[in-house]
């Protein structure tokens, strides 16, 4: 009687019970090691966070330093009326401030948009501006475009805090490159709040533009040399203090968006978990029933 019942029992019903367990605990297997794979995620977030809360502490320091040298640059330009010399064929210079590092919001698509803006507004802009993209970010995001437009690129940004050494270099390299422009700006994020920051930009103008400056007569006679050896101080000044406000917004925006990202793990944790206990009670159900229905067909 016994011997008979068994083979009824292990015909196609069982191979049907062995299929819906191994499905279980294939459902299972996935939802923990996605679980898992969300946890190593949270604490690589709160990890960046914890590292750009640090940077950002820095950075805000390092920005109330910086901020007499571009501010200074830009009073000297408007208290002396410096206008742009408009020739003929004007030639424009755009220098976009950002960083070769990402996961931080929107802090270098915002650089770049300003920017895109720009040359779709007017025709004649893409044929006679140029722009510098200090930080792989904004170049990557302009040269689908606009790639005939891009003049230098400056790398290894945002790796390090931006000294005046760099803004010095780089003020070297465009006054240098033999692109003569007779007006410009410097496209940048002006820090704000931790959870705020907004796009700027500062005026650049050529050595004749300040030259002709109506008012400068007021801070004694200049000649030539001096007003050239000022254009490279104050542009390096402004890229300095320029650098140093998109820094301070890098940061905070990181900060900001990895905080984001480690709820959202949390989120996504609890959630996930609910899940597996959920399918792992209801595989222990199917099978608790399984064992009773065959102990029940065996009697």
């Amino acid at each position: 009687m016994f011997s008979r019942a068994v083979p009824a029992v292990s015909g196609q019903a069982l191979c049907l019970v062995n299929q819906q367990q191994n499905r279980g605990m294939a459902t299972l297997k996935h939802i923990s090691m996605r679980l898992k794979s969300v946890k190593n995620i949270q604490k690589i977030t709160q990890s960046m966070k914890m590292v750009s809360a640090a940077k950002y502490t820095r950075a805000e320091r390092d920005l109330r330093q910086a901020r007499p040298y571009g501010q200074g640059s830009k009073q000297f330009y408007e208290r002396a009326e410096v206008a742009s010399v408009e020739p003929q064929t004007p030639q424009r210079l755009i220098v976009a401030i950002t960083s070769d590092r990402g996961l931080c919001g929107a802090v270098h698509t915002g650089v770049s948009k300003v920017i895109r803006g720009d040359f779709a507004a007017s025709a004649d802009a893409v044929a006679n501006t140029k722009v510098v993209c200090v930080g792989d970010k904004s170049r990557n995001i302009l040269q689908r475009l606009y790639g005939k437009n891009i003049m230098l690129v400056a790398n290894e940004v945002g790796r390090l805090p931006p000294t005046f050494l760099d803004a010095a270099k780089l003020t070297i390299a465009i006054l240098n490159s033999g692109y003569e422009f007779s007006s410009g700006k410097i496209v940048y994020n002006r820090f704000k709040s931790v959870v705020s920051y907004s796009q700027s930009d500062m005026p650049l103008f050529s050595q004749s533009a300040i030259e002709a400056a109506p008012k400068l007569a007021i801070y004694d006679s200049l000649d030539g040399d001096v007003i050239k050896s000022y254009l490279e101080f104050s542009v390096a000044s402004m890229l300095f203090y320029a650098m140093k406000e998109g820094a301070c917004s890098e940061q905070s925006s990181r900060m900001t968006a990895m905080d984001n990202a480690s709820k959202n793990a949390g989120e996504m944790i609890d959630k996930l978990t609910l899940t597996f206990n959920r399918t792992r009670q209801a595989v222990i159900t199917r099978e608790l029933i399984e064992i009773i229905s065959g102990a029940a067909a065996l009697e």
